[in-house]
């Protein structure tokens, strides 16, 4: 059988529409493609300055981006290296040919290596929102200046034309459908997302110096709508804790919070990585958006979507990456995963817990100060990534309704003499409301029990990760049982009740409450202790809560009402009283007893609660 080889033939005619309509998912983005253009032509030529074959003072560089609605043109000019007819004809007339990667070799020991441009198809994306494209140019070299103009067809003309200065215009004669890009809010809004840090300086529109020129019709102030020098790409030694907050504010100038700290990333090896990551102030509801980090390839903005470079759990962060190492779509809108986005994972990862751990170790009072905003962070990544939960074990806190601080080894070493259980199990006690939780906590505290304050949305999840880590330490909330059953001793009470008195005080509440509602367990207490309590099952009711922020399992516990345990003490002399009462008696002072026990759970309210506060006015 013969085998016959040869080439597709590629069709420009079919090609070039799609590439007009589909390059991009958004047709904003053209804007961003050409004004990188317009930094790369002048970075060459500031970089062949360097290698001396561009001659003479180089003279102003701004890029200047300007509307003329009556023609329905935008423009993009730069002042950079330019092209000549025959660099036209390679560079545009063939299509995805960039002249970028030359350059990149050429400039490699220059300052002006990082360009921006790869793919050789930005300048196309001109076409998806406009009907006719020039480009009038003109080299640094001492050859004539040439326009050259398309439709956006596969046809062009290219001729000679008289142009003085040099470098490159860029006009689009914009379509019918796009003249939202003759609109200068609508340009400024592009520039100010996409080119707010291009390392040249960018020129749009004008702006009065002051009110007294305004008023005096004074000539306008071009305006430069960038910060060509971003405090990410300066050494951090040249950098203040004012630049740093400076540089926060110009990132959000909508958030009114300073951050609470921040890391500098200076990365050369083994990839290229830049960046300011801030810790930002976090209330204990998780209300946070998870786009706050921006990653940037030189200078450009790419996106905020950067979930494959920086762990899940530090998207909480804010703040600027920059990299040229990651590699990205020809649109540079996602990312594609490869090693080196693994690495900088891990290292943007191994960078924060380093930071923390230095913190802790130099100034353990800072530290503790603002651990109410970092705690979330830190637990966040504990139940994430179990290369974190090791760095971070360290420092990872426990605060205590004292205000005192203890990481999880002080904490074991201060509670482990009078907080481990018959069977040798250490107890953790929490509370996740102290007002709620007050007179369970009274109750603990009156035996001399540390009580630790877990009182985030995620504490649930993190107790869970402790536990599974440290065998035979167990987390229990305040109010899981009584207070003699929360870390359970050998020692068992006698009740003052013979067994028949047991039985009917046991038959007395369930008459008069729903059965369906709580497990009723007689037990001998002190004395002093509350004639009844409800207390709810830890598991159940920490499996609920997860389930509620979407963790546990729904099939388990989404349908489940929790049910609660009512312990009635058989030594209190309430409850011995109860039995000597008529029955109209019993059955008020039973759902009074019962109702007052909601209430220290706050779980009284609605109708009962009504009825409650009635029955209480009756007895009164």
């Amino acid at each position: 059988m013969s085998v016959e080889t040869g080439k597709i033939n590629v069709q420009t005619e079919n090609i070039f529409p799609i590439i007009k309509k589909f390059l991009y998912s958004d047709h904003e983005i053209f804007l961003r493609e050409l004004v990188s253009n317009a930094v790369d032509a002048t970075k060459k030529l500031k970089g062949l300055s360097q290698l001396g074959e561009a001659k003479g003072d180089l003279g102003d560089l701004t890029i200047q981006i300007s509307i003329d609605k009556e023609k329905n043109t935008l423009t993009i000019a730069d002042k950079g290296l330019g092209m000549t007819a025959d660099e036209v004809k390679k560079y545009i007339n063939q299509i995805a040919f960039s002249s970028a990667g030359e350059f990149v070799e050429k400039l490699k020991n220059t300052d002006s290596n990082a360009i921006i441009g790869h793919f050789g198809l930005g300048f196309y994306s001109a076409f998806m929102v406009a009907e006719k494209v020039e480009i009038n140019t003109k080299s640094y070299k001492e050859e004539p200046a040439v326009k050259w103009t398309c439709d956006g067809s596969t046809e062009f003309t290219l001729e000679e034309i008289s142009k003085a200065q040099r470098g490159t215009e860029i006009v689009l004669y914009i379509a019918d459908d796009s003249k939202e890009f003759l609109e200068e809010h609508r340009i400024k809004s592009l520039l100010n997302k996409y080119c707010k840090f291009l390392p040249i300086p960018i020129q749009f529109g004008f702006k009065w110096q002051s009110e007294e020129d305004k008023k005096a019709e004074k000539p306008l102030e071009p305006e430069i709508i960038n910060n060509p020098n971003p405090a990410w790409t300066k050494a951090p030694s040249a950098l203040t804790d004012d630049d740093y907050k400076n540089f926060y504010r110009e990132l959000y100038p909508m958030n009114f919070d300073e951050p609470l700290f921040w890391i500098h990333l200076n990365v050369d090896y083994p990839f290229n990585l830049t960046g300011i990551l801030y810790f930002p102030k976090l209330k204990k509801n998780f209300e946070v958006q998870k786009d706050k980090i921006q990653l940037y390839c030189n200078q450009v903005f790419v996106t905020d979507n950067v979930g494959e470079i920086v762990p899940e759990y530090l998207t909480l962060l804010h703040g600027v990456i920059d990299s040229p190492d990651i590699p990205l779509n020809v649109s540079r809108s996602y990312l594609q995963s490869d090693a080196n986005v693994k690495k900088i994972n891990q290292h943007i990862s191994k960078k924060v817990s380093d930071k923390l751990q230095e913190i802790f170790n130099n100034d353990r009072k800072q530290f503790e100060e603002k651990w109410s905003d970092i705690g979330l962070f830190v637990k966040y990544g504990m139940i994430s990534d179990e290369k974190f939960y090791e760095r971070s074990n360290s420092f990872a806190l426990f605060p205590t309704i004292d205000n005192a601080f203890y990481t999880l080894a002080e904490l074991k070493e201060k509670i482990a003499a009078n907080q481990t259980d018959k069977d040798g199990n250490l107890v953790v006690l929490y509370t996740t409301d102290e007002d709620e939780q007050h007179s369970y906590i009274q109750q603990a505290k009156e035996r001399g029990y540390e009580i630790v304050k877990l009182d985030t949305m995620i504490d649930n999840h993190f107790m869970q990760q402790i536990e599974m880590k440290n065998e035979k330490t167990h987390f229990k909330r305040v109010d899981a049982d009584i207070v003699s059953n929360l870390i359970p001793k050998d020692a068992v009470a006698d009740s003052v009740l013979t067994k028949e008195q047991e039985e009917k005080l046991k038959t007395l509440f369930e008459t008069n409450i729903e059965k369906t509602k709580a497990d009723i367990e007689l037990k001998a207490l002190s004395p002093t202790d509350a004639p009844i309590v409800i207390t709810r099952n830890e598991f159940m009711r920490r499996m609920m809560e997860m389930q509620k922020m979407g963790g546990g399992s729904p099939f388990m516990f989404g349908g489940m009402d929790e049910k609660l345990n009512l312990v009635i003490n058989t030594n209190h002399p309430i409850n011995a009283k109860l039995l000597d009462e008529d029955a109209t008696q019993q059955e008020k002072h039973v759902k009074q007893l019962y109702d007052l026990a909601l209430l220290s759970q706050n779980m009284l309210k609605g109708e009962a609660l009504t009825k409650f506060v009635a029955r209480s006015f009756e007895l009164i």
